[in-house]
């Protein structure tokens, strides 16, 4: 059963976000020519910059659709998730249909080019919360940037995509995580389309390349067949990551009515022996589970309470994930998050604070996150 004080956490958490995060991005974060701000700076204030991340666009696209969701000034919303998608079927994507790395903010287009499947998969994942919340013209550019994605990123001989073009020379798990976060995405916008297939044959490189047989763990970098690096490469693993694909499997068992992937288990209860007392997550550790690299962002903890409450949804009677997922909230609320709404993103290994500007970016993490709390809450 879930406890009263999570249940005060996830009030806490909607205020926060139609109170303060909404009304500042919505108000500071758009740079004009059609796109939203990369950062603003730590009293809150745009930044500008010449350029800005396609992710950027992608990011804050979703954080408004969920501002929609949760009844934030509704036109205004609406008109911030239709100029992002304007962007990201347009000046996002290079003329092959797959989506670059970084624009002008002058409108001019894309400053690097790159084809970037992290980026891709950003794009694929806002279109698809864009066209569930009635943006029309979101899915036909979804299903055209995956045609591309089909055509000129798929590993046929060693499964998966690539991870950029030109090839680089090492595999990476981080951007097929997001592509099947994506997939479940476009699911739920269009259940009778083949997504969940396409989810499932990257749940099975997974199991089969990124997790590791001895240690259960998932590996950051891999050689261009997928088989095991060597070095830090191989040894240094994101307990952050971790915690994402505990609740990535969760996720995926329950859109698919399959079993619960082992690995989750494992993930999780490795995720758990690097945080510190206060439940706070760190950027690196080794297989072993001891931490090496103590500097901490704000993704990291939004991660954690996510894995949290993915196994508070398994079995409401575990008190544990209960008071873990109170005790994460309460870290970003005390550390990483402030009053108007925006974010201390990093601390270095002695913690202090780290960063000189708030990347808009770090929104994206905040608010699934909170939303994923309301929901298991249900309040």
């Amino acid at each position: 059963m879930t406890s009263s004080a999570l249940k005060r956490r996830a009030r806490e958490a909607r205020d926060w976000m139609i109170e303060s995060c909404f009304p500042l991005w919505g108000k500071e974060g758009s740079a004009g020519h059609g796109l939203f701000r990369e950062a603003l700076d730590m009293t809150h204030r745009p930044v500008e910059a010449d350029s800005t991340r396609v992710r950027v666009q992608a990011r804050q696209t979703y954080l408004f659709c969920l501002a929609q969701d949760y009844g934030w000034d509704r036109d205004r919303a609406e008109r911030l998730v239709q100029m992002g998608v304007n962007a990201l079927k347009g000046a996002c994507l290079r003329s092959d249909g797959l989506a670059g790395r970084i624009l002008a903010t002058d409108g001019s287009g894309l400053t690097d080019a790159r084809a970037d499947l992290y980026d891709t998969a950003f794009v694929l994942y806002a279109l698809a919360n864009a066209a569930r919340r009635g943006q029309e013209a979101a899915l036909p550019a979804a299903h055209a940037i995956l045609k591309s994605v089909d055509t000129m990123l798929a590993d046929t001989a060693h499964g998966g995509y690539a991870e950029m073009l030109p090839r680089g020379s090492q595999r990476l798990q981080n951007p097929h995580m997001h592509l099947l976060e994506a997939c479940h995405a476009l699911h739920a916008a269009e259940p009778e389309g083949a997504h969940l297939k396409r989810a499932g044959a990257i749940v099975d490189l997974f199991a089969s390349k990124m997790l590791d047989p001895d240690t259960h763990t998932l590996g950051e970098y891999f050689r261009p067949d997928w088989s095991a690096e060597t070095g830090e490469a191989h040894d240094v693993v994101e307990p952050g990551h971790q915690f994402e694909w505990v609740w990535l499997l969760q996720r995926h068992a329950a859109l698919t009515g399959e079993d619960l992937n082992p690995a989750m288990v494992h993930l999780y209860d490795f995720g758990l022996r690097t945080l510190d007392e206060e439940g706070r997550a760190f950027t690196g550790a080794k297989r072993d589970g001891s931490v090496c690299d103590h500097s901490r962002r704000t993704w990291m903890q939004t991660e954690a309470l996510k894995a949290h409450l993915a196994m508070l949804e398994l079995d409401r009677d575990d008190e544990a994930h209960d008071r873990r997922a109170v005790q994460c909230f309460d870290v970003l609320m005390d550390e990483y998050l402030t009053p108007e709404g925006g974010w201390i993103d990093k601390f270095d290994e002695d913690g202090h604070v780290a960063t000189e500007s708030m990347p808009a970016s770090t929104g994206y993490h905040v608010v699934l996150a909170f939303d994923e709390l309301i929901r298991v809450t249900g309040v």
